[in-house]
């Protein structure tokens, strides 16, 4: 009996699956904390340490308003692969995958599994995304899938920062018993209870869990041969589902010598966390809530505060003996012009309750609250568009805007560190699964549409070989991945297009000064520099290889045919020369002559064909 069938039989995966989840309970509490402040329900958890008054509780929007900010800036950053190759040999590779990659991320909604991400990651401090092959796309073929994941449905060991350095990775997930009885039929009879249960965040909606049952999916690396090979187990209750070791080990009884396969070829938890302020000892971080709240619920109880004591100030209230003679009734009818009294209305029957409106310090106390939320999450003014009114230069206004958003562009950098980790993955499932050719509809030179076919072959094992044919062994195509915002934001767009416009009036687009343009470049920085220094490159050299094949042309023109050399001239230069014209008008040519033109025509003409080849 195998070691995993073993251990899932006497529901070892479980006891160790039980000690992951009280591990990580201080995340899952900040987490199911953070949801519902962000569902503006800070009250709720402030009752909890605090004891409230049953009046009502203002509930204001600026730690929303932060993380709604935080989420567009990043969208406005949208990452796009860039794959570089390490070696000559596979540039073509390199060249498609950075084509065929987005596209297979637009198959799999990235763009809402990014943004899904990102909230995850602003509100609870970490965003988990899983990248893994799903042999029921296209149709049976099989193609990659990108998933966001919840952070309470993955456990990892506690203590470790990277959780490809964890023992066991698990992933739960609750599934109806019907589903699964008719996906695995070893299950029937034997689903009974949910068993393990994860936490879950408090739904607006009523989810009912019986008649389902958690699915575990278990993740865990074996050492064979100097390399992690990744193995994988799913098992529901104290049944086994499938067991990738169980398979190595059939190959192994049937004779096959290329075990153990494992999951994925890279070796890999397929799993990628993307943390915004990170801590030690966990893979998870904390995110704006965790950092703000304290300043949310300042703001919120002095507006609460503010508007009960406007109330009472737009509401009086009075003080009434108990032997009043005021009729009550018509005293609160403002409807009523006289109100009747009884006996004699002494100044004490009936007295109004004094009314202090709060000083300005503390509205003052409040607007410090709110600059302190501000400036804690880098949410400022500035950041969103509003300057000083002193500040008018265009300049000055960018400048302060760009300081201002070095927090986000922080953040952004850690997501693109963990969308280069995705990319990463899904060329090694390209690499492994991608045995039959896919067709893909990329934009080609010029935004033409173009359809290529791409598989594995380029990016399998290559056999090297040295002097004489000596084997070398093997070489992978091995490929750095360069992450770029597919958009930038708008400011962005309208200053890569101010600079175009400067270099096109500066000529530095004019061929016969790319020098000069390429000399100024090198010593610039800005987005698409190393794209346009190529061109201007390829631009002078063609420029100088045209001016040369004229001077080739323009000389056999003078030397066969004089009479034409002043047009050509005047081609070439925008100058006519008039003294070869005029003399050669007045010069007759014998038929030998004409004959012999023409075949000097002939030949300038095929010599001053640039790229002809011949």
């Amino acid at each position: 009996m195998r070691y995993t069938k073993y251990i899932c039989e006497k529901v070892e995966f479980t006891r160790i699956l039980q000690r992951y989840k009280a591990g990580k309970a201080s995340i899952e509490r900040r987490a199911v904390a953070a949801e519902n402040w962000w569902k503006l329900r800070n009250s709720a958890e402030e009752r909890r340490t605090h004891e409230k008054d049953g009046g009502f509780q203002a509930v204001s929007g600026w730690l929303h308003n932060v993380i709604v900010s935080k989420h567009a800036d990043a969208m406005d950053a949208f990452p796009e692969p860039n794959i570089l190759p390490r070696e000559p040999d596979d540039r073509r590779e390199a060249r498609v995958l950075s084509k065929i990659l987005p596209v297979i991320l637009e198959q799999n909604a990235f763009e809402k599994t990014y943004s899904d991400g990102m909230w995850q990651k602003l509100k609870t401090g970490t965003g988990v995304y899983r990248v893994g092959w799903d042999a029921e796309k296209a149709g049976g073929l099989g193609d990659i899938a990108i998933e966001r994941v919840d952070l309470l449905n993955v456990f990892w060991e506690p203590g470790v920062r990277d959780v490809q350095d964890s023992a066991y990775f698990f992933h739960t997930r609750l599934e109806d018993n019907d589903a699964l009885a008719a996906r695995y039929p070893e299950l029937a009879g034997k689903l009974k209870g949910t068993g393990f249960a994860p936490t879950r965040f408090l739904y607006d909606d009523s989810v009912p869990v019986d008649g389902k049952t958690t699915v575990i999916d278990v993740y865990y690396k074996r050492r064979h041969q100097g390399r992690d090979v990744l193995h994988f187990c799913k098992y529901a209750g104290n049944t086994l589902l499938c067991s990738t070791e169980n398979s190595d080990a059939l190959r192994e009884s049937a004779g096959e010598t290329d075990f153990p396969r494992g999951l994925y070829g890279h070796g890999r938890y397929p799993f990628v966390f993307d943390s915004l302020f990170p801590i030690e000892g966990s893979p998870c971080g904390y995110g704006f809530i965790d950092l703000c709240r304290n300043a949310q619920t300042q703001i919120d109880m002095l507006q609460t505060a503010f508007l009960k004591n406007s109330m009472v100030g737009a509401v009086p209230r009075y003080f009434q003996r108990a032997d009043g003679a005021v009729n009550e009734e018509e005293f609160l009818n403002l409807n009523n012009p006289i109100v009747h009294v009884s006996g004699n209305l002494g100044e004490d029957s009936l007295r109004i309750v004094d009314y202090r409106p709060l000083s300005g310090n503390y509205l003052e106390m409040r607007s410090s609250v709110i600059n302190e939320l501000r400036e804690t999450s880098g949410n400022t003014e500035t950041s969103a568009g509003l300057v000083n009114a002193g500040v008018t230069a265009a300049s000055a206004i960018a400048a302060l805007q760009e300081a201002s958003g070095k927090g986000s562009r922080d953040a952004t950098r850690a997501s693109y560190r963990a969308y280069a980790e995705m990319i990463e993955l899904c060329i090694e499932l390209i690499r492994q699964f991608y045995d039959l050719p896919r067709q893909f509809r990329i934009t080609g030179g010029l935004g033409l549409e173009q359809f290529v076919s791409f598989d594995n072959a380029g990016l399998r094992d290559q056999p090297l070989e040295g002097p004489e044919g000596v084997d070398l062994g093997l070489r992978r195509p091995v490929f750095d991945v360069r992450v770029i915002p597919q958009r930038g934001s708008a400011y962005t767009r309208m200053s890569q297009n101010e600079l175009a416009l400067q270099f096109y009036q500066l000529g530095f687009f004019s061929a016969d000064r790319s020098d000069q343009a390429l000399a100024c470049m090198s010593m610039m920085e800005f987005e698409g520099k190393d794209e346009l220094m190529q061109q201007l490159f390829y631009n002078g050299n063609l420029q100088k290889q045209l001016a040369l094949y004229q001077q080739y042309a323009l000389a056999l023109t003078q030397k066969y045919e004089p009479d034409r050399a002043g047009a050509l001239m005047a081609g070439i230069t925008g100058h006519a020369d008039r003294p070869v014209k005029a003399a050669a008008a007045g010069k007759r040519k014998t038929p030998r002559e004409a004959s012999h033109m023409e075949r000097a025509r002939a030949r300038a003409a095929g010599a001053s064909l640039p790229g002809d080849g011949r």
